[in-house]
């Protein structure tokens, strides 16, 4: 573990720490907006992620201070509230979660555990080290299957698999905690994040036996590669134009810029929702054929049955980010997102 010396604060520096599996671009747009004085810890347990991300981050920072990486398990209170006592925090990025569906309909113990429990660890931590300001990576699974589209921030939230029920159950503790405090509180529920960093640096190499569950994204350049011998869609019944799922897949350049405005525009007191996402739904076959064009490979396609705890459609109404933090997506050419992912596979055929 790599801790922070001083407990110092001064008004010209800020210290973030981010506590997360995949995060390594959004550091990356964190320090290129904020002052050289700016300073970013970086705790995971690396269950998920990659180190050589890491390695690549402190290539890029190297300045003593800016980018400090703390291997550590939210799990363990007691860690957690060591690296709490040893550092003067300004604000917490909370993204550390598993983070598939499938999964959770076949673990779902883990990701009460993990997103929820785990949550309630780091809400303890700040309490007890008086850190005010919380950024929290949510999802728009919390909404389940909402009967209009698009969903806006006051949609119900009537999740229906294990990992939007846990997310909820953790924005509902941050929401009640928060109306006893003088917490500045930014909760956004991202749509489905696509893309890599789009000056090559990093990319998305999520571990060999997570390949069932993984987005589409990395299935679909599997099979380009020649990994696996093709892409497996789940479902063709649901009640859409094609049959095949709607999503509305964010760029990962774009989310991070969301996290940015949303640090900027927390205040105490005071709790933002927002979604983040494009607006426009783009069903399963649409991808596909986006990949392909992007791949150059024609990608064998097997349709199978319908996945456990999914949904025929979620698309975001993004209007009250765009108002009250001004930000919009603006990387939303799918077959180019795709693209700059696939250069970054192409050139890191063995991840990091």
């Amino acid at each position: 573990m790599d801790f922070l010396d001083s407990r110092r604060k001064s008004n010209s520096a800020g210290k973030v720490i981010a506590v997360a599996f995949f995060i390594a671009v959004c550091i990356v747009m964190l320090k290129q907006v904020y002052s050289p004085s700016y300073t970013s810890p970086d705790m995971d347990n690396l269950s998920r992620g990659n180190l050589g991300a890491v390695k690549v981050l402190q290539e890029l920072f190297p300045e003593p201070g800016r980018l400090q990486f703390i291997y550590a398990d939210l799990g363990d209170a007691k860690a957690v509230n060591k690296i709490f006592a040893e550092n003067a925090f300004d604000a917490v990025m909370h993204f550390a979660a598993v983070a598939y569906v499938g999964e959770s309909t076949i673990e779902p113990l883990r990701y009460y555990h993990n997103i929820t429990s785990n949550t309630l660890v780091v809400l303890e931590a700040m309490a007890a080290h008086n850190v005010k300001t919380l950024i929290y990576s949510s999802t728009c699974a919390t909404y389940g299957e909402p009967i209009k589209m698009p969903i806006r921030e006051e949609t119900p939230q009537l999740p229906i698999n294990p990992y939007g029920k846990a997310k909820k159950m953790a924005e509902d503790i941050i929401i009640d905690f928060s109306n006893t405090t003088d917490m500045a509180v930014m909760i956004l529920r991202y749509f489905n994040v696509i893309g890599s960093d789009p000056e090559g640096r990093l990319g998305e190499a999520p571990r060999p036996e997570l390949r069932e569950h993984g987005r589409i994204s990395g299935a679909c350049f599997d099979a380009a590669r020649g990994i696996t011998p093709g892409l497996k869609v789940k479902g063709t019944d649901y009640k859409t134009a094609d049959g095949t799922c709607v999503r509305d897949y964010i760029d990962v350049t774009d989310l991070v810029d969301a996290h940015v405005k949303a640090l900027a525009h927390a205040k105490p007191r005071k709790v933002g929702i927002y979604n983040v996402g494009t607006g426009k739904g783009r069903s399963v076959k649409e991808f596909v054929d986006a990949c392909k064009k992007a791949t150059g490979v024609d990608i064998k396609v097997e349709y199978l049955d319908r996945r456990p705890g999914d949904y025929a459609e979620v698309f975001s109404d993004p209007s009250k980010i765009k108002q009250e933090l001004s930000w919009t997506a603006q990387y939303t050419d799918l077959q180019k997102s795709l693209q700059i992912a696939w250069k970054w596979q192409k050139s890191h055929l063995n991840g990091y």
